[in-house]
Protein backbone atom coordinates (compact mmCIF):
# COMPACT_ATOMS: atom_id res chain seq x y z
CA UNK A 1 0.00 0.00 0.00
CA UNK A 2 2.76 2.46 0.86
CA UNK A 3 4.68 1.66 -2.31
CA UNK A 4 1.78 1.42 -4.77
CA UNK A 5 -0.64 4.07 -3.54
CA UNK A 6 1.59 6.56 -1.74
CA UNK A 7 4.55 6.11 -4.13
CA UNK A 8 7.21 5.37 -1.51
CA UNK A 9 10.35 3.71 -2.83
CA UNK A 10 10.78 0.20 -1.44
CA UNK A 11 13.80 0.10 0.85
CA UNK A 12 15.15 -1.44 4.03
CA UNK A 13 14.44 1.78 5.92
CA UNK A 14 10.77 1.77 4.88
CA UNK A 15 10.36 -1.87 5.96
CA UNK A 16 12.09 -1.20 9.28
CA UNK A 17 9.93 1.83 10.06
CA UNK A 18 6.62 0.24 9.05
CA UNK A 19 7.32 -3.00 10.92
CA UNK A 20 8.41 -1.10 14.03
CA UNK A 21 5.28 1.05 13.93
CA UNK A 22 3.12 -2.06 13.47
CA UNK A 23 4.68 -3.80 16.46
CA UNK A 24 4.37 -0.65 18.59
CA UNK A 25 0.71 -0.28 17.60
CA UNK A 26 -0.14 -3.90 18.40
CA UNK A 27 1.73 -3.62 21.71
CA UNK A 28 -0.28 -0.50 22.55
CA UNK A 29 -3.54 -2.33 21.75
CA UNK A 30 -2.38 -5.27 23.89
CA UNK A 31 -1.70 -2.88 26.79
CA UNK A 32 -5.16 -1.37 26.41
CA UNK A 33 -6.73 -4.76 27.02
CA UNK A 34 -5.88 -5.42 30.67
CA UNK A 35 -6.82 -9.10 30.54
CA UNK A 36 -4.77 -9.75 27.39
CA UNK A 37 -2.68 -12.55 28.94
CA UNK A 38 -5.73 -14.42 30.18
CA UNK A 39 -7.44 -13.86 26.85
CA UNK A 40 -4.44 -15.40 25.09
CA UNK A 41 -4.64 -18.37 27.45
CA UNK A 42 -8.33 -18.77 26.72
CA UNK A 43 -7.94 -18.63 22.94
CA UNK A 44 -4.75 -20.68 23.03
CA UNK A 45 -6.50 -23.44 24.91
CA UNK A 46 -9.30 -23.49 22.37
CA UNK A 47 -7.16 -23.28 19.24
CA UNK A 48 -3.56 -24.26 20.03
CA UNK A 49 -4.22 -27.51 21.89
CA UNK A 50 -6.32 -29.19 19.19
CA UNK A 51 -4.10 -28.22 16.29
CA UNK A 52 -0.89 -29.15 18.09
CA UNK A 53 -1.61 -32.07 20.38
CA UNK A 54 -4.46 -34.29 19.33
CA UNK A 55 -5.46 -33.59 15.73
CA UNK A 56 -2.08 -34.68 14.31
CA UNK A 57 -2.28 -37.85 16.41
CA UNK A 58 -5.77 -38.61 15.16
CA UNK A 59 -4.67 -38.04 11.56
CA UNK A 60 -1.59 -40.23 12.06
CA UNK A 61 -3.73 -43.03 13.49
CA UNK A 62 -6.15 -42.73 10.56
CA UNK A 63 -3.41 -42.76 7.93
CA UNK A 64 -0.97 -45.36 9.26
CA UNK A 65 -3.40 -47.61 11.16
CA UNK A 66 -0.87 -49.03 13.64
CA UNK A 67 -1.40 -52.34 15.39
CA UNK A 68 -3.87 -51.94 18.24
CA UNK A 69 -2.27 -51.70 21.69
CA UNK A 70 1.22 -51.26 20.25
CA UNK A 71 3.61 -48.67 21.68
CA UNK A 72 2.90 -46.08 18.97
CA UNK A 73 -0.85 -46.65 19.32
CA UNK A 74 -0.66 -46.06 23.09
CA UNK A 75 1.61 -43.02 22.67
CA UNK A 76 -0.80 -41.41 20.24
CA UNK A 77 -3.81 -42.10 22.45
CA UNK A 78 -2.01 -40.63 25.46
CA UNK A 79 -1.29 -37.48 23.43
CA UNK A 80 -4.92 -37.34 22.33
CA UNK A 81 -6.22 -37.63 25.90
CA UNK A 82 -3.74 -35.07 27.27
CA UNK A 83 -4.56 -32.69 24.41
CA UNK A 84 -8.28 -32.99 25.07
CA UNK A 85 -7.72 -32.36 28.78
CA UNK A 86 -5.60 -29.31 27.96
CA UNK A 87 -8.23 -28.04 25.53
CA UNK A 88 -10.90 -28.32 28.22
CA UNK A 89 -8.95 -27.09 31.25
CA UNK A 90 -6.94 -24.18 29.78
CA UNK A 91 -9.95 -22.07 28.70
CA UNK A 92 -11.70 -22.79 32.00
CA UNK A 93 -8.68 -21.59 33.97
CA UNK A 94 -8.20 -18.50 31.80
CA UNK A 95 -11.90 -17.61 31.99
CA UNK A 96 -11.80 -18.03 35.77
CA UNK A 97 -8.77 -15.70 35.91
CA UNK A 98 -10.55 -13.10 33.78
CA UNK A 99 -13.65 -13.23 35.99
CA UNK A 100 -11.74 -13.09 39.28
CA UNK A 101 -9.56 -10.14 38.35
CA UNK A 102 -12.17 -8.21 36.36
CA UNK A 103 -13.03 -6.14 39.43
CA UNK A 104 -9.54 -4.66 39.72
CA UNK A 105 -8.74 -3.96 36.05
CA UNK A 106 -7.64 -0.42 35.24
CA UNK A 107 -6.12 0.91 32.04
CA UNK A 108 -2.36 1.63 32.32
CA UNK A 109 -2.36 1.70 36.13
Amino acid sequence: MLVKKLKFTPSFKLRLITRTLYVAFTMFIGMLIPFFGSLLGFLGGLVFAPTTYFLPCIMWLAVYKPIRFSLSWFANWICIILGLALMILAPIGALRQIILSAKTYKLFF
